[in-house]
């Protein structure tokens, strides 16, 4: 064993308390100093920009086919491929297919993915130039077993796992074949589960096992990935692996990160949930390379990875060009590896009840309502009704005479739509003629520039009509203590709530929420704006919202809701109001705050799947999105299938050729079932268990 090993005991030697990031990191970091790792003629790491990846889902023994699929890959910008390698024979047929690809011409690195068969790794080590292990299958167990370790046999275990590893390390390192440590959530061992349970400190813990094998023979070409369905598990892990690995090495450049989302699923939200866990950590400078799991075609992974690539590519730019000194002295959240909702002060706003115990509201912002309100009224009645699973709980109305405003509210309930109302407003004369029109709050926007006494008039004009108030700030990062400072100095009371603009930056939110804190303000409840660009055809009504504004608004909603941040989420689009609000309640249970349709994880397939994977989770979405609040996992095999299928209530796993077993939680419930019956079976099932309603 190596020196540098850890006790069973591990966790206490660097506890999260000890290692909270600096103030500046959270507030402005920079990407993490990692070196460089060198995977054929691709760089990871360093300065080097972020490496985007995907991998195969052709059999492996199908040479023809996933040569054609690697080189569509490569083609499409995928700039490393992993083909999965289960067995001895399906390691040995990579020689082939990297042969077929030099014939081709085609370069791009393959990485051979290995679960369960350290064979298999050792043979891939001589012919591709990356390996992934898995640290939970490659020389531990999985059976859901508990046991009880004393310390002894604890190190025992480690020994018997280091030994097992150690000779593909040496490998590795004669061949100059780098390897990733790919952790997974739903695959970590019966031992790691026992000692330190389901929790994002035990993938950092079987992930540092392996490195202690790596480090002590003196290899460093080592790539980490901390991979979990649950966005916030996700994010906690690769927070924590970051911060051990510093306290491990404090100062030195450490090892570059491989940042996904695993079993995301497909369509919206695969995509919404890939951009939540994977470009909230590049916002706090974590990862060198991604990749995007989608249940489709792998090479439609590549144009997402690379669009939430290059949005993080251009916010560090635009970070780095900030300039001032941000004076705060609190903390935005009281633990940055952990997610603890944030304690706010309740508040009804025209019967909406925000902060306090409600759920994460959802806000539709509507511009033109005081300068076409009939216009206005008739296009949102219209376009609401489109909502089936969700509904709009409150609307913002843009500025505009309260008139005008009134008969917006008229119309729209005349229509059959009535909704809570807020109001944005420009002055205290604004204010004062909202009085008593059933408004639920009122939004002032300040910036920098605007007088004190202006501050002050539109206050007392909001206590004097009894209209709550919410203080929305535009101002870059170091301005915000100091205008927080005289939003609060201007009221007697507490405003309702505060917000920033929508072009301010998920970091600039945390600066906003530590300035709260500072004055004795940390339960003012938090509204997180959002602007949705037009759809590609301007004036399409219902038009659905561009994949760049979806990965946006996942990114810097989905991050601060993760981090426990935010109240409200309140949208304004040029996009159709439906699809608006779909995207709002998606980002949200995306990000685990609120669930309010069918769960899927299901897998993005690969040479290791026992079926289509795309067809059969279409299918049994077709049979079940109707079931808020319930859990589906559809997993192609059992690499990660029972694991994951703890945060299920339900699992549907590929498990012999044209056969499944359905689980209830992780306990199987019936084995072999043929494909051609396997949904009915889950339908079935579902029903005993009482969580089918029947469609409408």
């Amino acid at each position: 064993m190596s020196a540098a090993s850890p006790s069973p005991g591990a966790a206490a030697q660097a506890s999260p308390a000890a290692l909270q990031p600096s103030l500046e990191a959270l507030f402005r970091p920079v990407r993490r100093r990692t070196r460089v790792v060198r995977v054929g003629d691709v760089e990871i790491g360093g300065d080097h920009p972020i490496v985007v990846q995907s991998m195969t889902n052709t059999d492996t023994m199908d040479t023809a086919a996933t040569v054609a699929q690697t080189i569509r890959l490569a083609e499409a910008g995928c700039e490393i491929v992993r083909v999965t390698a289960p067995s001895i024979r399906d390691a040995e047929n990579l020689r082939e297919i990297r042969k077929a690809l030099r014939e081709a011409r085609v370069d791009v690195p393959l990485v051979a993915d290995i679960h369960f068969t350290p064979n298999a790794a050792m043979i891939a080590a001589e012919i591709v130039e990356k390996v992934r292990v898995n640290p939970g299958n490659y020389a531990d167990k999985k059976k859901f077993e508990v046991r009880e370790y004393d310390d002894a046999e604890y190190q025992a275990e480690i020994e018997r796992v280091h030994e097992r590893f150690r000779p593909l390390v040496k490998r590795c390192k004669a061949n100059g074949v780098a390897m990733r440590i790919g952790t997974n959530h739903g695959s970590l061992s019966d031992r790691i589960m026992n000692r330190f349970g389901d929790t994002a400190l035990g993938m950092v813990e079987s992930a540092l096992e392996f490195l202690d094998v790596c480090e002590d023979e003196r290899f460093h070409d080592v790539v980490f990935s901390m991979k979990a369905s649950n966005t916030q598990v996700a994010i906690q892990a690769y927070r924590l692996l970051a911060a051990r690995l510093e306290a491990r090495a404090p100062g030195e450049p450490s090892y570059p990160f491989h940042v996904g989302v695993t079993e995301a699923g497909d369509a919206e939200d695969g995509r919404i949930k890939s951009a939540i866990g994977i470009g909230s950590l590049l916002e706090d400078g974590l990862g060198d390379t991604i990749r995007v799991s989608l249940t489709e075609d792998p090479v439609r992974e590549v144009p997402v990875a690379r669009g939430i690539a290059e949005r993080a590519s251009r916010v560090a730019r635009a970070r780095s060009e900030r300039a001032g000194t941000i004076d705060v002295r609190s903390r935005p959240t009281p633990d940055y590896f952990g997610h603890a909702k944030r304690e706010t002060v309740a508040a009804s706003w025209a019967g909406l009840e925000v902060g306090g115990e409600a759920p994460v509201r959802v806000e539709l912002e509507v511009p033109d309502a005081g300068s076409d309100p009939k216009g206005a009224a008739a296009r949102l009645a219209v376009d609401l009704a489109a909502l089936e699973d969700v509904s709009c709980e409150s609307l913002l109305l843009g500025a505009g005479e309260a008139d005008a405003l009134a008969l917006f509210r008229r119309e729209l309930e005349s229509l059959g739509v009535a909704l809570p109302c807020s109001a944005r407003v420009s002055s205290a004369a604004a204010v004062a003629a909202l009085a008593d029109g059933g408004i639920g709050r009122v939004v002032a926007t300040i910036d920098g520039a605007v007088g004190s006494a202006s501050l002050r008039a539109i206050a007392e004009a909001a206590s004097g009509a009894r209209l709550p108030l919410e203080w929305e700030l535009d101002a870059p990062d170091h301005a915000i203590p100091a205008l927080v400072a005289r939003a609060l100095d201007a009221a007697e009371a507490d405003p309702a709530a505060m917000s920033l603009a929508p072009s301010a930056s998920l970091h600039d939110v945390r600066v906003q929420v530590s300035s709260l804190a500072d004055h004795g303000r940390g339960g003012l409840p938090v509204v997180l704006r959002q602007a949705i660009e037009a759809p590609a055809v301007a004036g399409l009504a219902g038009a659905g919202v561009p994949e760049a504004s979806l990965l946006d608004a996942s990114v810097r909603l989905g991050g601060l809701l993760c981090d426990g941040i935010g109240d409200l989420v309140s949208l304004r689009s040029a996009a159709g109001a439906a699809s608006t609000v779909d995207l709002a309640y998606r980002v949200l249970q995306g990000a685990r705050q609120r669930t309010t349709r069918t769960e899927y994880i299901s897998c993005p397939s690969c040479g290791r799947t026992l079926f289509d994977l795309e067809e059969t989770t279409a299918r049994i979405k077709a049979r079940t999105d109707h079931l808020p609040g319930v859990k589906i996992a559809v997993m192609g095999c059992i690499v990660n299938g029972p694991g994951e299928m703890a945060d299920a209530d339900f699992g549907y796993v590929g498990s012999g050729v044209g056969q499944v077993t359905l689980y209830v939680g992780k306990e199987v419930v019936a084995r072999a079932v043929p494909e051609a019956e396997a949904t009915d079976r889950l339908v079935e099932l579902i029903r005993e268990h009482g969580a089918w309603v029947d469609p409408t």
